[in-house]
């Protein structure tokens, strides 16, 4: 069995950083920026910030071919609502981007129905990748 080809995350990045830079936003990716409930670190794909506004987190997630990345979104989204609730005067909210075709789920998380089972689901903007470069490239985020 060949090892998993984790570079298509570095690939989702690189999609999203000029747009970033379109809208306006200074950013800084693969951040630390907390600790994670049940308490290993958070590292942030990219945070974004643009003049005195407060700072906006984002991961990324994609899915190229079947396999676990639509099981972890739930998680990544408690997290990211942690962070923010444990950080509001740093953090104004979070993007969840999922980029790529092989989602069962993605109308599923899209749709924002998670939030009948996250308490917090609302502090997370679940987007696909077009929506969040016609967001960040209009600096809207």
């Amino acid at each position: 069995m060949s090892p998993r080809d984790t570079r298509t995350g570095g690939v989702l990045e690189k999609m999203i950083l000029p747009a970033l830079k379109q809208g306006e936003y200074e950013y800084n990716t693969q951040v630390v920026v907390g600790v994670r409930p049940g308490g290993r670190k958070h590292k942030i794909d990219v945070l974004a910030k643009k003049g005195n506004e407060l700072s906006v987190l984002i991961s990324l997630k994609w899915q190229q071919v079947s396999g676990t990345a639509e099981q972890k979104v739930p998680f990544e989204i408690i997290s990211l609502a942690d962070i923010i609730l444990k950080n509001p005067n740093k953090y104004k909210t979070a993007y969840l981007v999922l980029g790529g075709k092989n989602w069962t789920l993605r109308d599923y998380y899209l749709s924002g129905n998670l939030k009948e089972h996250l308490r917090y689901a609302d502090l997370v903007n679940v987007v696909t990748l077009e929506d969040f470069i016609v967001a960040a490239n209009s600096g809207l985020l």
